[in-house]
């Protein structure tokens, strides 16, 4: 290994090794030591060649010996670094209050308490005894998860929320599916039991609720393993949240309906068990029986227009940015009476800076943070703060970046993108490549009309925005795996049916799931929107516009989509599974011995 020095250190380095060379040839102290942060991480010895005093040139010198090229790299590596570890002085210490303060904490918690009530009392109208206990299940998932995030030690920020919440849909939607495949074995075979047909909407919708879970925890833990900052919490958190509404959809909801409808009260009295009538939606549905597809061109022409309609949002309002993304001004004030935050926000909204962030700092302390702001703005905002705490001084004032700085941007997107890549793959290798691409145009129609829709309305796109869109993205591909799974089993079992067909009854049979599932899910939301406070009022915003979108985007992009691409390929239709192969016969009564009298 070579070593060139600069300037004066060759002189040093020359002296050095002279001093050395006068002790005879083995001897230690002929050996020059390398040190790197007080540890000697080599220690050659002067050749014997090297005259006493004479040293080596001072342009440069070589070490030799028996190590490897990795070591020799290594240890190259380590002198040219030098001193890595930099001390680290505290120059400032500050004790800052958090973004959302307690009042708004408390009425998130609050607004949350009553949205999940409310969604529970909605399934348990709609699915009666069953629903009730879907609920206790969905209790169960609530615990389940808030143990598993105390038990890891979560910090739960809002991306880490916006991933519960996620993950309390796709529980209520596991339920749903379960319940509503019930419903159409009580309606198709009217004779047999309450369990049987129970039994069988499990199996039936095993397969979606299976599809729609995995694409989920592909992506999160791909936002976790790529992602950072908050992205990398919302992964964590809807990981947890997915695998719990798996255990108690699938586990503690299935033992105890099957508990309940092996009771002869339950079976016999339709009106209590909630699965045996097909509902109103379903027969609705039965009786009106639209033709949606038969020109599904037409659909994709009206996705097009709404999609053309945020995308000019964005061109000619423009996206506001958030200071997390832009950077901006940090002011602090100290005001002679106290201010409790909820009231700093409430007056500087008032006053026209909506978008600032505003939390306590030091003993009492408001500190703002907003966006581009000169010196006639921050003395609007200091008169602002006056009117509530008095005579309001200005203690500090300063220029900072940006939260989200640009390399947390890059892995943010870059985490997103691999995510999106890995669930195309997983679809096209589970359905169809047709599907899999029609599911993700879906996803980006969702992604952009939100967007647009911040974009005309003037809402800045911050960290509750990439929380709520993160959610956005997660609802849409889950809707659109319910609508094509169901369309690969009509498929595979109704081979010579022209695929319209097939499509319309597969998007007819979800739309009780959808309407049931989107209104659980909204009830939590506009709890959030009324009740939670302008902190959280743009993330249920977000979140309602993007439900709404998204269960458009599966019936009305992602099919159509789909109907268009099968156009262009020769692929067969899907082969019947093997269970579908095997029993042609009607399965057995759970009940039936197979006596006969």
């Amino acid at each position: 290994m070579k070593l060139d020095f600069h300037k004066d250190a060759g002189k040093d380095w020359t002296r050095l090794t002279g001093e050395a060379a006068c002790h005879p040839a083995g001897d230690e102290r002929r050996r020059v030591a390398i040190v790197l942060d007080e540890k000697v991480i080599s220690s050659p010895q002067v050749d014997p060649s090297v005259g006493c005093q004479a040293g080596l040139p001072s342009g440069g010198t070589q070490i030799t010996g028996s190590f490897s090229a990795k070591e020799a790299r290594d240890l190259a590596l380590l002198i040219k670094g030098g001193a890595l570890p930099v001390p680290v002085e505290i120059v400032e210490q500050r004790t800052v209050g958090p973004t959302l303060g307690a009042a708004a904490i408390d009425a998130s918690a609050q607004a949350a308490l009553i949205g999940a009530a409310a969604t529970a009392l909605f399934i348990t109208f709609v699915y009666r005894l069953f629903g009730a206990l879907a609920a206790v299940a969905l209790a169960a998932y609530g615990v389940i998860s808030y143990a598993a995030l105390v038990g890891l030690g979560v910090t739960l920020t809002l991306p880490g929320l916006a991933g519960f919440v996620l993950a309390i849909g796709m529980a209520v939607d596991a339920n749903v599916l379960v319940f509503e495949r019930a419903r159409e074995e009580c309606q198709d075979r009217p004779a047999r039991s309450l369990r049987s047909a129970l039994t069988t909407g499990f199996q039936k919708a095993f397969s979606a609720v299976a599809d729609s879970n995995i694409t989920t925890l592909l992506a999160a833990g791909l936002l976790f393993f790529l992602g950072s900052g908050p992205v990398k919490g919302f992964g964590v958190t809807l990981a947890i949240g997915v695998v719990a509404s798996m255990f108690s959809a699938l586990v503690i909801a299935r033992a105890l309906t099957e508990i309940a409808a092996g009771s002869r009260f339950v079976s016999d009295y339709r009106g209590v068990n909630g699965i045996a009538r097909p509902g109103s939606v379903r027969t609705w549905l039965t009786r009106k029986d639209p033709q949606l597809f038969r020109k599904p061109v037409r659909w994709l022409v009206v996705s097009t227009a709404l999609v053309a309609v945020a995308v000019a949002g964005i061109v000619v309002r423009g996206v506001d940015l958030g200071v997390e993304f832009t950077g901006g001004r940090l002011v602090e004030y100290s005001t002679s009476r106290p201010v409790d935050v909820e009231t700093a926000r409430s007056t500087l909204a008032d006053a026209g800076f909506g978008d600032a962030e505003v939390t306590t700092a030091g003993d009492g302390d408001i500190s703002v943070r907003t966006g581009k702001l000169d010196n006639d703005g921050e003395h609007t905002l200091r008169e602002a703060l006056a009117t509530e705490g008095g005579e309001t001084t200005k203690v500090r004032d300063e220029l900072i970046g940006p939260s989200l700085g640009d390399e947390l941007r890059r892995n943010a997107l870059i985490a997103l993108g691999v995510a999106v890549f890995v669930q195309l793959a997983y679809l096209a290798m589970r359905f169809r490549w047709t599907f899999a691409v029609a599911s993700v145009v879906g996803m980006v129609h969702d992604v952009v009309i939100v967007v647009g829709a911040f974009a005309w309305l003037g809402r800045p796109v911050d960290g509750i925005f990439l929380a709520a869109l993160l959610t956005v993205i997660g609802y849409s591909v889950n809707d659109s795996v319910v609508v094509f799974d169901r369309v690969r089993e009509l498929w595979a079992g109704n081979r010579k049916t022209p695929l319209a067909t097939i499509a319309r009854r597969a998007v007819l049979q979800t739309v009780p799931r959808t309407v049931n599932t989107g209104m659980g899910a909204l009830f939590i939301l506009v709890a959030l929107a009324v009740l939670g406070g302008d902190s959280l009022a743009d993330f249920a915003l977000a979140l309602l516009i993007g439900i709404v979108v998204g269960t458009w985007s599966s019936v009305f992009t992602a099919v159509p989509g789909a109907l268009v691409l099968e156009r262009t390929t020769g692929a067969p239709p899907p082969v019947p599974g093997k269970a579908s192969r095997r029993a042609r016969a009607p399965r057995r009564d759970p009940l039936d011995n197979g006596a006969r009298v």
